[in-house]
């Protein structure tokens, strides 16, 4: 006849946690939560960088305009895992050095991208996906001193959480704690679905330059409300900002986007010249339109500041593309155009390789 000791009688510690009443109650209610929750059906709503994208990067051509004279030339020797060099070549750009090269290498879970130019200036990108809900992103850039500056150099680190129906993140640019205190740039932001239509979310920033300066915070509130064929949102800033912006598809080639900036004190905290901004009041209005043609777009935008611009992007040909750029600005009486070509060149292997990994999850980029 076997015995029970008094050790298996005696109760263990997480059975008096599980049993007890009021932490039963709270997991009862966090289930029946998460429950109706689920019931609503609410999606992701990306992050707050990105919560003005359809207007910001796929109508306005701020980030895709340039001058003079371009050549890429781009050479993919893998699909999966995903690795490609391009070689790029400026003439006659203000912004852009005479020639870059990068280099970068995707799986399902790691991204890695690095670029040096003739100017010796570096960057790289490094994000590595822990989970499918979970990425952290790196990136650095160092700048020789030069006659167009000083130089120098910056680290960030991003952690990037998607969940079902909300995002959250968190940056860090520069941090440090050598001189004794913590420094650099502290971004943290969250965006979560409330509607399946509404998005609704906040950012807040901490910097501090130098030690032995006071650290700055700026706080900043989102809404994101998407329709049938329409997109707006708005940032609105504590210490005396908005941005607004609204994105409407007319046609199935046709989409339009209106944005307007408002600046209406310092975004510092003493009003000085910190990095979150010095004392202003100006204001900006911006209308672009793209349309999407069999194999090419063309770009436009005009805004408030007399500043008009366009960007025409035509494949002539599967590995090669012709983009030309021109902007005006009517106040400081400038123009500038710009003639770019983009040649990419693949095997026959990458191309079966494309073909048999169309499904495949992407890369973190």
């Amino acid at each position: 006849m076997s015995t029970i000791s008094e050790k298996q009688l005696q109760p263990s510690a997480l059975d008096l946690v599980s049993s007890n009443p009021l932490v039963s109650t709270f997991r009862d209610a966090v289930q029946s939560f998460s429950e109706r929750r689920a019931l609503l059906g609410l999606a992701n709503p990306g992050t707050i960088d990105n919560i003005a994208k359809e207007v910001q990067r796929d109508v306005f051509l701020n980030n895709l305009t340039f001058s003079g004279l371009r050549a890429d030339l781009t050479k993919a020797f893998s699909v999966s895992p995903l690795f490609q060099v391009s070689h790029a070549f400026s003439q006659g750009s203000q912004g852009l050095p005479p020639y870059t090269f990068l280099a970068l290498y995707g799986t399902p879970k790691i991204f890695c991208q690095g670029n040096i130019d003739s100017d010796y200036a570096l960057s790289a990108r490094f994000n590595y996906r822990w989970t499918s809900a979970l990425v952290t992103k790196t990136s650095a850039q160092i700048a020789p001193a030069s006659g167009m500056g000083g130089g120098g150099a910056q680290l960030t680190v991003e952690n990037d959480y998607t969940g079902a129906d909300f995002t959250a993140s968190i940056k860090a640019m520069n941090p440090s704690y050598l001189d004794g205190a913590l420094t650099g740039i502290w971004i943290a932001s969250y965006l979560q679905s409330v509607t399946p239509r509404l998005a609704l979310g906040l950012e807040a920033v901490w910097q501090r330059a130098a030690a032995e300066m006071g650290p700055e915070t700026a706080v900043s509130y989102a809404a994101r409300y998407r329709g049938s064929d329409w997109v707006a949102s708005a940032q609105l800033l504590t210490q005396g900002g908005i941005q607004t912006s609204y994105w409407r598809r007319l046609t199935d080639k046709v989409e339009t986007g209106v944005d307007l900036n408002l600046q209406f004190a310092g975004l510092g905290m003493n009003g000085g010249g910190g990095l979150l901004g010095a004392i202003r009041k100006e204001g900006t209005a911006t209308f672009g339109a793209k349309y999407d043609f069999r194999a090419s777009s063309f770009r436009a935008q005009i805004d408030s500041a007399g500043k008009l611009g366009c960007l025409l992007e035509k494949r002539v040909a599967p590995p090669v593309q012709v983009t030309f750029a021109g902007q005006l600005d009517h106040v400081k009486n400038t123009a500038s155009i710009g003639l770019a070509v983009s040649i990419e060149a693949a095997g026959d292997e990458v191309m079966e390789q494309q073909e048999s990994v169309a499904t495949a999850p992407s890369p973190p980029f």
